[in-house]
């Protein structure tokens, strides 16, 4: 069996294992989604009037602030889904799991490549379900051609499989499953200092640098602008480079920790 063929056979057993994984203990992916959802329905219709007031200069237009609060929190909920990769991860070398399958003539790559595929799936499906909450609160964008779509939906992928990566290294550093679950944390967190629920240049002037410099603002100015036509400016490339940058990072950072030799 050549190189490649190994490869790709066991690390579609690998996204197997996941999978069944996620679907035998569904609480925690359950438990992560319910959070955007809530904060969707929680700011369009308890804050909706006052928020789209403010941000429109006195009218309020709840329909309005809908479309601007979905593309953030689309990009919230990849956030969300991170910290059961993380958990997941941390199970897996902490219970002896992985010392197994080093005994293996199983490809060595095709544990992280299972669980990098498995989360980025969980990811973009999870996507799916908080959009299609937001349309049938009113989230319309009739303005995207297909390409826009297409793009859109290359957008939210590839920031997912950035950010699976650092979670992946997340969950190799931590002792236990409480530990990777608090050191993702701040996946979710950073989407709330960001432009997913205000405009940056209505936060204080020394908060703005925050909320600007970091990859989830530039990622959702981008999604705004494929879906509702709004100017997208350098955060196409800013959100592109923000992305490699951190695959990059996320998969040397990773495949270090699983290369070292078990304690």
């Amino acid at each position: 069996m050549s190189f490649l063929t190994l490869a790709v056979r066991d690390s579609s057993t690998m996204l197997r294992r996941n999978l069944l994984h996620a679907r035998r203990y569904p609480s925690l992916t359950l438990n992560l989604l319910l959070t955007p959802i809530v904060l969707l329905l929680l700011f369009v219709y308890v804050f909706g009037d006052v928020m789209s007031a403010g941000i429109g200069g006195g009218g309020a237009d709840r329909s309005e602030y809908i479309a601007y609060l979905v593309p953030g929190i689309l990009l919230m909920t990849i956030g969300g889904t991170l910290v059961g990769t993380a958990v997941s991860v941390s199970n897996d070398m902490t219970e002896g799991i992985i010392a197994r399958f080093r005994t293996m003539a199983i490809h060595r790559g095709s544990v992280l490549i299972g669980h990098v595929i498995g989360s980025v799936l969980q990811a973009v499906i999870s996507v799916v379900l908080v959009g299609a909450v937001g349309v049938a609160i009113g989230f319309r964008s009739t303005d995207a051609t297909v390409l826009e779509w297409i793009g859109a939906l290359g957008l939210l992928t590839l920031f997912a499989l950035a950010f699976t990566w650092i979670a992946i290294g997340m969950g190799m550093v931590s002792p236990n499953a409480e530990a990777a679950s608090n050191n993702a944390l701040p996946l979710v967190f950073l989407p709330l200092i960001s432009s997913a629920f205000v405009p940056v240049e209505a936060m204080p002037g020394w908060f703005q640098p925050i909320a600007e410099y970091q990859p989830f603002t530039p990622a959702i100015e981008t999604l705004r602008g494929l879906l509702l036509g709004t100017e997208i400016g350098n955060n196409g490339w800013l959100t592109v480079a923000w992305c490699a940058g951190l695959a990059v990072l996320g998969y040397v950072w990773s495949k270090s920790l699983f290369n070292r030799d078990p304690k």
